[in-house]
């Protein structure tokens, strides 16, 4: 069996910038315009502040479990040990397909984002190289990854500091503005009623697409099945999400609110474009359609990644066929890689022939996977925290343990189911509540009709790390 375990290659820097360049990516700066159009200034801030804390909840919970069991798959296999197996391989499905038909969304996007520079080349041309480039990534070696996204992240966050900095200086003044406009200091966060000019629903409303924006923090937990040192690189990083998510997230959400006025943010384009021009920036839109089209090629990147792995642990479970738990020479899930890829280019396809079908279907259920994964994380915490009590453990034993339990974990279930049902409440987003909950549904009828009932698999060892 040693011959089919993954290797432990990612160092320190590669888990922390990986993490870093997670919580920042198109969800932040294409989608944080929108949020500022539906929700207003302060409601923007608002429902990035709740993501934030709700993030840095779930975390801790995924943090207190990939140190004590740092395994591929991660909060599949420890839904599947803790909660049921039909259960793991529900979140394992859905997760999976949310990722994959993410995947394939990002090779369209990139293709677009290639069009500002290569006007006269075909789309398709553009999302067949970085198919190929993606692909080639993953299936060379785990480091071939790391390595890539370690420099994506970088970029990403490079940008985003320069913003911070260069928003500042011109909200207050210290960088004059194109045209001889007068400095805005913060009049538009509560002009035209900019706080709250819709109430507090839209809050809630706009909570799906906010956690799309911190969607790939989880990748934390699934890459420590190849960390060289979980006990000591996931804690760091984990305590660190919270620092990043207030200086990248909401103090980018204060200074886009504070130059962009809530009535234009999001209707032609990025916020963060709008003021670069505000600023008179040379070539501002090249700059971000290049750091956006890096942090696209970021999320397929890690999104092939997790599908594999994801693959790969179901596989170790029995949950699909042990054909996708097989790895090649460089110790890659081939066969995992590939399924995962061609789900990719199968929701690709959907996209042009099925969309007000099968793809509506994929779009709706790929919304909400990560909040359902969240919320299985919260309760995969709790049941593991009793049971491990049960059977004898010591708190202090725990290399990274959860503070204020049971509260972090409740908190954070809660959360997510409320920001689930949420979706009942926009008439725009009801049927994805209703694909994604039929969806659910199947995926547990499935199993129990492929399995006879509740198939036990072997639990999960502790590290002694």
């Amino acid at each position: 069996m040693e011959n089919q375990q993954l290797k432990r290659v990612l160092k320190t820097r590669h888990l922390s910038m990986i993490s870093m360049g997670g919580v920042i990516g198109t969800g932040l700066f294409l989608g944080s315009g929108l949020t500022i159009n539906n929700a207003g200034a302060g409601g923007a801030i608002l429902a990035y502040l709740i993501g934030g804390v709700m993030t840095y909840l779930v975390m801790l919970c995924l943090g207190e479990l990939a140190v004590a069991m740092p395994v591929t798959g991660s909060f599949q296999a420890y839904a599947t040990n803790y909660i049921g197996p039909s259960t793991g391989f529900m979140v394992g499905i859905v997760y999976w397909m949310s990722w994959a038909t993410t995947v394939g969304l990002e090779f369209t996007a990139a293709g677009l984002l290639m069009k500002r520079w290569f006007p006269h080349t075909p789309t398709w041309i553009w999302c067949l190289v970085f198919i190929v480039l993606l692909f080639g990534l993953n299936a060379l070696t785990t480091k071939g990854f790391a390595e890539t996204e370690y420099y994506f992240a970088g970029i990403k966050i490079i940008a985003i500091i320069l913003f911070i900095i260069i928003g500042s200086c011109a909200v207050l003044g210290i960088i004059p503005l194109k045209g001889g406009e007068s400095a805005p200091f913060f009049a538009n966060l509560y002009n035209d009623g900019g706080l709250f000019p819709k109430g507090f629903t839209p809050v809630l409303v706009t909570m799906i697409s906010v956690l799309y924006g911190f969607q790939g923090t989880e990748l934390l937990g699934v890459a420590a099945g190849e960390s060289e040192n979980p006990g000591r690189d996931i804690p760091k990083a984990t305590k660190n999400i919270i620092l990043r998510v207030l200086l990248f997230y909401v103090t980018s959400i204060v200074l886009v609110s504070a130059m962009v006025p809530w009535k234009k943010a999001g209707l032609v384009e990025s916020p963060f474009v709008m003021m670069f021009d505000k600023v008179g920036i040379p070539y501002a839109a090249d700059i971000m359609n290049f750091v956006i089209l890096t942090a696209v090629l970021s999320v397929g990147n890690s999104g092939l990644y997790l599908c594999s792995r994801v693959f790969f642990a179901m596989s170790e479970s029995g949950q699909v066929p042990k054909i996708f738990g097989k790895l090649n020479k460089r110790k890659i899930p081939m066969n995992a890689l590939l399924v995962s890829l061609g789900f990719a280019l199968l929701s690709l396809l959907t996209s042009v022939i099925g969309a007000n079908t099968l793809f509506t279907v994929l779009l709706a259920v790929s919304g909400i996977g990560t909040t359902i994964a969240w919320a299985v994380i919260a309760l995969s915490q709790i049941n593991f925290r009793k049971q491990y009590i049960k059977d004898g453990g010591k708190l202090e034993d725990l290399a990274f343990r959860v503070k204020w339990y049971p509260f972090v974990p409740i908190l954070s279930f809660i959360m997510c189911l409320g920001i689930i049902l949420s979706l009942i409440l926009d008439p725009q987003q009801r049927a994805s509540f209703y694909w994604s909950t039929g969806f659910v549904i199947v995926c547990y009828a499935y199993y129990l009709l492929r399995f006879k009932g509740f198939k036990k698999v072997a639990p999960i060892k502790t590290s002694e790390m």
